[in-house]
C-alpha cells in the first residue's frame, strides 16, 4: 500500500513539471529576442553609392595650352538620405608624366560640410599648366572620403577620373626666305580630337628632321612635310580582343614639292604587367607593321590602311600608335618625321546574376515578400549607377539603388515586394537592372522570377485567441494520457508483487500445515 502511494506522488509531481515547461521556454525565447533586439539597434550609416562626383563640363576634352590657367569643376552630388561630409583631393605629383601642372598650392584639398541628402554642390580648381608639358592626353584623379555625421562614421575612399588634353609649346624655327610662300604647319601642328577622346581619340604630329641628299636650303625646292590629318576604324568602335581596319589620312603640306618612296612603320605600347605575358596592345593581324606608299604629289593627299589586332586583357581607355615615316623629295633628300594617333578601346560589360532568393513564395495583398541576389562583375569595366527595378502584375513596381560596382566585385539586391492583385497561382515577373558606362550610355539586363499573391486573409480575433490560447498552448489531454497510462503500469506491478507475495505466504503455511500432520501420524504410530 506504501509502495502504491509513493507512486502516484511521483506521477501528480511529473504531471506538474510538465505543465510547468511551457511557460519556461516562453520566458526564456522572450528574454532571448528581447536581448538580440537591444544588442542589434538598426543604425543607417552612408554607403560609398550615396556620394557621386563627376566632371562639370560637357564630355568635350578640356584642353590646356603650354603655360595656360584655367578652371576645372567638378559636381558633388548626395544621392542618399543622410547629412554627410565631404572631402575631395587630387592626386598632385611633382613628375610631370603624372601631373601636368605647376604645383602652386601646398594643399589641394576641398571640404563640404553638412551636405544634406538629394543635393548637389559644385566646386572648382584652378590649374596652370606647366611650360614644358608635352602634347598627350592625362588621366586626373580625385579622390574623396565622405563621413556620416549623425554616427561620425566614415565611408571607404572613391575616385572621379577627368581627361584633359596639354598642347605643347611649338618649337622656335628660323624661317627660310626661300620658302616664304610654302605653307608648312609649325613644328606642333596638332590635330584636335573629334568629340570625346574616348569616342574618337586624337591626333599629334611631330617635326621633320632633313636625311642627306636633295635641297641645300638655297634650292627652289621647298621642305616638304607629311602630316597626319585624321582617320578611321572599322568598326568604328574598337573592342578588346577584335580585329580592326585602321585608316590614316595623310597630306603633304608643301605645294611645290612632291614626296615619293614612302615608308610608314606602325608601334604601339607595350601592355601587361607581367613580362612573360606583355605585349603591344595592337599587333597586325596579318603580315608585317609597315607600309609602302609611292608618292604624294604636291599639296596632296593619300591614305594608308592595317589591319589589326587589339589585345583582348587592354583595360578600357585610349591607346596611342606611333607612325613613322621615311621620304623623299623630287631631288632625292630624305626625310624622317613621326606622328601619333590615339585609338580608344573598349571592354564589354560582363555580368552575371546569382539564384534568387524569395521568402516567402506566396504572399497575400498587402503583405510582403523578400527577393534577394547577388551581382558579380565579371568584366574588366566599372559598371555606374547600377540600378534594380521589379515589377509584374499582382505586385506594385519596386526600384532600388545599387551604385558603382567595380571590376571583380560583388554587390548584393535585397528588396521588398509588396502584393497588389490577386494572380492565378505562381506568376512569372522581372527584375530589371540597368548601368551606365563610361560615356554615361544607360544599359540594362532582365532577369524573370516567380511569385504568387494570394487573398488576403480574415482578420482573427485577438480576444478568442488570447481566451483559447490556454487551452491550446499545451497538449493537457496526450500527456493525462500518458500519465493514466503510466499510473497504471505503475499500479499492475504493485497488484502483481502483492499477489505474488500472497501466494507465497499461502504455499508457505500449506507446508506448515502438512508438516505438522506428518508428525502428528509418526507420533501415534509409535
Amino acid at each position: 500500500m506504501k509502495r502504491f502511494k509513493k507512486a502516484m506522488t511521483f506521477i501528480i509531481m511529473l504531471a506538474v513539471m510538465l505543465g510547468a515547461m511551457p511557460a519556461a521556454s516562453a520566458l526564456t525565447v522572450q528574454a532571448g529576442e528581447d536581448q538580440e533586439e537591444d544588442q542589434n539597434p538598426e543604425v543607417r550609416a552612408a554607403s560609398p553609392s550615396d556620394i557621386a562626383v563627376r566632371a562639370a563640363e560637357s564630355k568635350n576634352t578640356i584642353s590646356f595650352k603650354y603655360s595656360e590657367t584655367k578652371k576645372i569643376e567638378l559636381i558633388v552630388e548626395n544621392k542618399g538620405t543622410e547629412t554627410l561630409d565631404v572631402t575631395i583631393t587630387p592626386r598632385v605629383s611633382e613628375k610631370i608624366r603624372e601631373w601636368p601642372f605647376e604645383i602652386e598650392n601646398k594643399d589641394y584639398t576641398q571640404e563640404i560640410k553638412g551636405m544634406e541628402g538629394n543635393t548637389e554642390q559644385k566646386i572648382e580648381y584652378t590649374f596652370t599648366a606647366r611650360e614644358n608639358v608635352s602634347s598627350k592626353y592625362y588621366k586626373l584623379i580625385f579622390a574623396y572620403t565622405v563621413t556620416d555625421t549623425s554616427n561620425n562614421q566614415v565611408v571607404p575612399e572613391g575616385e572621379c577620373g577627368i581627361y584633359v588634353k596639354t598642347i605643347a609649346k611649338p618649337e622656335e624655327k628660323p624661317q627660310n626666305p626661300s620658302d616664304q610662300n610654302t605653307q608648312n604647319p609649325p613644328a606642333d601642328d596638332t590635330q584636335e580630337p573629334i568629340g570625346d577622346i574616348s569616342d574618337a581619340g586624337g591626333i599629334i604630329n611631330g617635326d621633320v628632321s632633313s636625311g642627306s641628299g636633295g635641297g641645300d636650303g638655297s634650292s627652289v625646292t621647298a621642305t616638304p612635310r607629311v602630316i597626319v590629318t585624321g582617320f578611321t576604324t572599322s568598326p568604328a568602335v574598337v573592342k578588346a580582343g577584335t580585329n580592326f581596319s585602321l585608316t590614316i589620312h595623310l597630306k603633304n603640306t608643301s605645294k611645290k614639292t612632291a614626296v615619293s618612296n614612302m615608308l610608314f612603320e606602325l608601334s604601339a605600347p607595350t601592355e601587361g604587367m607581367d613580362a612573360n605575358t606583355a605585349s603591344p596592345a595592337f599587333l597586325p593581324a596579318s603580315g608585317s607593321n609597315s607600309i609602302y606608299l609611292e608618292g604624294i604629289k604636291a599639296n596632296g593627299t593619300a591614305d594608308i590602311s592595317i589591319e589589326l589586332n587589339a589585345k583582348a586583357d587592354l583595360v578600357q581607355k585610349p591607346y596611342s600608335v606611333d607612325v613613322s615615316m621615311k621620304y623623299e623629295d623630287s631631288e632625292g633628300g630624305q626625310y624622317d618625321s613621326a606622328s601619333a594617333v590615339s585609338i580608344p578601346v573598349k571592354q564589354d560589360a560582363r555580368f552575371e546574376f546569382s539564384e534568387f532568393e524569395i521568402s516567402p513564395a506566396s504572399i497575400s495583398i498587402g503583405d510582403e515578400a523578400n527577393i534577394m541576389c547577388e551581382l558579380h562583375n565579371l568584366g574588366r569595366v566599372k559598371l555606374y549607377n547600377v540600378k534594380a527595378k521589379f515589377e509584374g502584375d499582382g505586385i506594385s513596381t519596386e526600384e532600388q539603388f545599387i551604385g558603382n560596382v567595380e571590376s571583380g566585385a560583388t554587390a548584393n539586391i535585397d528588396a521588398m515586394l509588396t502584393g497588389e492583385t490577386v494572380t492565378a497561382g505562381p506568376v512569372s515577373m522581372k527584375m530589371t537592372m540597368s548601368y551606365e558606362d563610361e560615356d554615361g550610355a544607360v544599359k540594362t539586363e532582365e532577369k524573370e522570377f516567380q511569385l504568387e499573391v494570394m487573398e488576403m486573409m480574415e482578420p482573427v480575433d485577438m480576444g478568442e485567441m488570447m481566451i483559447e490560447e490556454p487551452e491550446t498552448s499545451f497538449p493537457y489531454i496526450p500527456v493525462i494520457a500518458v500519465v493514466v497510462v503510466i499510473a497504471a503500469a505503475i499500479a499492475g506491478i504493485v497488484i502483481y508483487k502483492k499477489k505474488k507475495k500472497q501466494k507465497l505466504q499461502k504455499e508457505e503455511e500449506g507446508l506448515a500445515d502438512e508438516f505438522d500432520r506428518l508428525t502428528e501420524d509418526e507420533h501415534r504410530e509409535s
